[in-house]
């Protein structure tokens, strides 16, 4: 079963490839407050469709490069122009 992740495309600036950051909500160990934690990915985008501030889902892959382990699967929501 491949990972699937949800989150925003902070940019589209490289050529097939966007970065897409994830946040996640995770507890402190010792001091149990919820702390916002964010992950960046590189994804391939073959038609280059996604653009900045898009909700998109993507979908873990071979390695496609240094960076790159994840797919564009599809465009949640697109970015209010």
């Amino acid at each position: 079963m491949k990972r699937e992740k949800v989150g925003r495309v902070v940019s589209d600036r490289m050529a097939k490839t966007i970065v897409v950051e994830v946040e996640r909500r995770q507890r402190h160990p010792l001091y149990r407050k919820f702390v916002n934690k964010r992950s960046k990915f590189h994804a391939h985008d073959e038609a280059n469709r996604a653009v900045i501030g898009d909700l998109v889902k993507i979908e873990e892959t071979r390695p496609l490069s240094r960076k790159k382990h994840w797919k564009l699967v599809e465009i949640l929501k697109q970015a209010e122009a």
